[in-house]
């Protein structure tokens, strides 16, 4: 617990980031993106590793030698073996075949080891037995995510999203607008909202593939599919920690337009970031288009999950990109018309 808060301690937080699109601006639009890649270990994710773990210490499930494991297509996993190899616990990282070869070499980096499944689907079952053979601790991401973290405040994402908008010409956003892989975060933003009584509305945008949307509609909890392509987010099953009632609003967002999206998203800004990011970028852009139609004024603030620097050689390969996803022309078409 000591070498948690005093990792805790040597972190500064994550930037807020303007991201000015003039024509938005002129119509009294302003686009925000909180910087999460900024952390020690390059994404949103550091926050949930860190909360998992300190959840896991005070329950007793993590106990001097224990082998800790996890199922993660990358991000979280990489998180999590900085956290355990701060604690000097062996970490196992499960997570389907065809994660990016960056994210992998990271986990490695941090003494973590990658166990690979066919399916997307399989790597909770694989990982509770990993963990169960080994007499271990399986984090859970996906069920435990939006219990780990206190959403009330505490330095939790809302609280810092909301206090780093204070001067900013419409301080308190219109719309939030998230992702969703375990869910935690859509459940602590909502419920932050909600806590604190503000009127901001929340918004998760869903990859194609993933069954969340779908879920929000039907509320149908037995729903499965092939799983999102867009690495960190969507779900090819409905997690417990996606807490559906705190979601006012939910977009499926194709693999080409998020692609697009990050594309566009980094010219903005000057810097590449990942796909994820842009899947909430084309949410984002979709809210205020529909605003600016209303002559409606205000903020919408979102996230850069992490950066473009672990996709080089797939989402940022256009031969890569071509093969496993088609051609992105048209929606960045699409996508450059809502900017002006």
């Amino acid at each position: 617990m000591g070498q948690i808060e005093a990792d805790f301690q040597r972190s500064a937080d994550t930037h807020l980031i303007a991201a000015p699109v003039p024509a938005l601006v002129d119509a009294g639009i302003d686009l925000y993106f909180k910087d999460e890649s900024t952390h020690p270990t390059g994404s949103l994710k550091h926050r949930l590793a860190r909360s998992l773990f300190l959840y896991a210490l005070c329950n007793g499930w993590i106990a001097e030698g224990t082998t800790v494991v996890e199922a993660s297509s990358g991000s979280t996993a990489v998180s999590e073996a900085y956290f355990a190899r701060l604690l000097g616990l062996p970490f196992v990282a499960v997570m389907p075949k065809g994660t990016s070869a960056e994210k992998l070499a990271q986990i490695e980096f941090y003494g973590g080891k990658c166990h690979f499944v066919e399916r997307a689907a399989a790597v909770n079952e694989e990982a509770r037995a990993l963990a169960k053979a080994s007499s271990g601790h399986y984090l859970d991401q996906f069920t435990f995510a939006e219990r780990a973290t206190d959403w009330r405040g505490n330095n939790n994402i809302a609280e810092s999203m909301i206090a780093q908008m204070k001067h900013e010409r419409f301080p308190i956003p219109k719309w939030v607008v998230v992702g969703a892989g375990t869910g935690g975060t859509s459940a602590t933003i909502g419920r932050y909202l909600r806590y604190h009584r503000l009127p901001s509305r929340l918004c998760v945008a869903d990859p194609e593939g993933s069954v969340y949307a779908r879920y929000h509609a039907t509320g149908d909890k037995g729903l499965l599919s092939d799983g999102s392509r867009i690495e960190g987010i969507g779900r090819p099953q409905v997690e417990l920690s996606f807490v559906r009632s705190v979601v006012c609003r939910m977009h499926t967002v194709s693999n080409l337009e998020s692609i697009a999206a990050m594309h566009v998203l980094g010219d903005i800004l000057g810097r590449r970031v990942g796909p994820s990011t842009g899947t909430n970028f084309a949410s984002v852009l979709t809210l205020a288009t529909e605003m600016r139609a209303r002559g409606e004024k205000g903020s919408i603030l979102s996230l850069i999950c992490d950066a473009g620097d672990r996709y080089r050689v797939s989402y940022y390969d256009e031969a890569w990109v071509r093969t496993h996803m088609g051609d992105i022309g048209p929606a960045r078409s699409a996508l450059l018309a809502k900017l002006t």
